[in-house]
């Protein structure tokens, strides 16, 4: 894996190329209720795409948006609502434990991210993207782009997301922890890519080990 000083120089260069000075400045939300929209949203938009998850969320929340009012509803309205997002039964099953969960906290969401991976359904993913995202916390959230990045420049060396997620915040400088994520997911979408990544081109080329060793062409 990448030493620590290539470490801080793969992030120095995310930011200078990625970083946006006005980004993200809104006030994070504070009402419960949001946050609890937070958890749902991130529970549907497993091994969904965006499109397809926005879609999902709206169509369930014009029906419901609390656990009450999801615990209320028939699951096969449930299912159909959230349809577009796929894997929608069982889904659907985690969305009810999930709205169960947070129900008998006195619906309430937990603040850290142990307490968020015991709800039913979340994952780590989950779990430091409310963290970052509603929360304002510093979190990096591991997915299968940042996954591959990391893995590809030695920036960890994770058989599955989560023991990515763990090495990486281990080894990722504090400072880069609160934007890092968009830094290297905007970095797999544009030029790490999962097919013909353009590494002729890319900026980190010269610190990456999976080129460096000859594992990735010169697309």
């Amino acid at each position: 894996m990448l030493a620590q000083d290539q470490i801080h120089a793969v992030f120095d260069r995310l930011h200078a190329r990625y970083h946006q000075p006005d980004a993200d400045r809104r006030p994070h939300v504070k009402e419960e209720s949001e946050h609890f929209r937070a958890v749902v949203a991130c529970l549907l938009s497993a091994q969904s795409r965006d499109s397809n998850t926005a879609k999902a969320k709206h169509a369930l929340f014009q029906l419901a948006d609390t656990p009450e009012g999801i615990l209320a509803l028939p699951d096969d309205e449930v299912a159909a609502a959230i349809k577009p997002c796929g894997l929608y039964n069982s889904k659907t099953r985690n969305l009810k434990r999930l709205a169960a969960a947070v129900r008998d906290r006195g619906g309430q969401i937990p603040r850290s991210r142990k307490g968020l991976m015991e709800l039913p359904g979340i994952g780590r993913k989950c779990a430091d993207i409310v963290l970052r995202f509603s929360f304002g916390e510093e979190a990096i959230a591991v997915d299968t782009h940042v996954d591959r990045v990391c893995n590809r420049l030695g920036l960890a060396r994770g058989k599955t997301e989560e023991q990515t997620a763990q090495q990486l915040d281990e080894r990722a400088p504090g400072w880069a922890k609160r934007d890092g994520h968009v830094w290297l997911i905007t970095f797999a979408k544009r030029i790490c890519t999962a097919r013909a990544p353009k590494c002729a081109s890319c900026p980190l080329a010269d610190l990456c080990e999976a080129y460096q060793s000859g594992q990735m062409a010169a697309g």
